[in-house]
């Protein structure tokens, strides 16, 4: 409770512009908004300094003298899109604020700034901040339901028993398993066929008997003594 009153007083700056003009405003004559150009813009009734403060999930655009820092008024915005924070039609330099005052009384007025950047910069201010509250409160909405969410008890209750069926080993599985991985192997293996080698490379053998006669026929003519020649011619 202490962390959330701290955080409801808290004040954080978002954005400090060090000048931005105010002017009176009339009704819008047009139903769609209202228009910068029929404000008096080369004589704004009001020149000073713009803060913007995030006080909690609120934000509140303050307006204060350049010098001393006295406030000239503030503008409280809840939420983003927000009637209190309007853009004009005609212009993205210029906006309609609602002011409030501590009693409650409001009114509206027109705001607007030289340069188009410092508009474009408090209109990124305000959507990133509501933009963060809501991604905040999503995630609380998120983590609220999951703390209530029922828990799953999967423990025992008295009495109660659990029974775990293990199927037992057949033959056939272990006499695979027991198998040895050589048999494996020796099944899957295929012993090549040789084929007879092609008829023109047959070569004949002969008997032993014939070379044996052929090596004694060689022997006889070689070793066979020379006559000497005889006279029996004449």
């Amino acid at each position: 409770l202490a962390i959330q009153m701290m955080d409801d007083t808290y004040e954080r700056v978002l954005l400090i512009k060090p000048e931005a003009f105010v002017y009176k405003i009339t009704l819008p004559t047009s139903s769609r908004g209202h228009r910068a150009a029929t404000w008096k813009l080369d004589n704004p009734d009001w020149v000073g300094r713009l803060r913007l403060l995030s006080i909690g999930k609120k934000v509140i655009l303050k307006l204060e003298d350049k010098t001393s820092g006295d406030l000239f008024a503030e503008c409280p915005i809840e939420s983003y899109p927000s009637p209190a924070y309007e853009s004009v039609i005609d212009s993205s330099r210029y906006f309609v604020i609602r002011l409030q005052d501590p009693t409650g009384r409001t009114a509206q007025i027109g705001l607007g700034f030289a340069d188009r950047g410092d508009a474009f910069d408090l209109t990124v201010a305000l959507r990133d901040h509501f933009r963060h509250e809501e991604i905040a409160d999503e995630i609380k909405k998120e983590e609220l339901a999951e703390t209530n969410k029922p828990k799953l008890d999967l423990g025992f209750k008295e009495g109660e028993t659990i029974t775990i069926n293990i199927g037992k080993k057949t033959a056939v599985n272990s006499d695979m398993r027991s198998r040895p991985k050589s048999s494996a192997l020796q099944q899957d293996t295929v012993v090549p066929i040789l084929l007879p080698p092609p008829p023109g490379h047959v070569q004949k053998v002969r008997p032993k008997i014939e070379l044996k006669q052929e090596t004694e026929t060689i022997e006889k003519f070689t070793s066979a003594p020379v006559q000497e020649p005889t006279n029996d011619c004449n």
